[in-house]
């Protein structure tokens, strides 16, 4: 499969939401980053490094998971690791400001 080229971060960001579809998948990544985010919370606190890797475990565990067991897709962090990345953070803020809802 050949990689996709974008002109910029909207660009991207529209195809990011098309492969986030499913309700599910996008509860799954909420789920993801907002237990990442307490993790990081931890790892401030008390300067534990294990927190740091339980919350890349977490974030990209749940996400994996609604992709390919509910959207059915591959993720794009597979192609496109640092847009990806900042794309998860636009979709939870949209999410959080009831842009994109969690509902069915």
């Amino acid at each position: 499969m050949e990689k996709q080229t974008f002109t910029s971060l909207d660009d991207f960001y529209t195809f990011y939401l098309s492969e986030h579809a499913d309700v599910t998948n996008r509860r799954l990544h909420f789920l993801g980053t907002s237990c990442a985010l307490i993790l990081l919370c931890c790892f401030l606190l008390t300067l534990q490094w294990q927190y740091i890797a339980t919350a890349f475990i977490c974030a990209y565990g749940f996400a994996w998971l609604g992709h390919f067991i509910f959207e059915k897709n591959k993720p794009a962090t597979f192609q496109h690791p640092l847009r990806s990345f900042a794309c998860d953070w636009i979709m939870y803020k949209d999410i959080w400001i009831g842009r994109i809802s969690l509902k069915e």
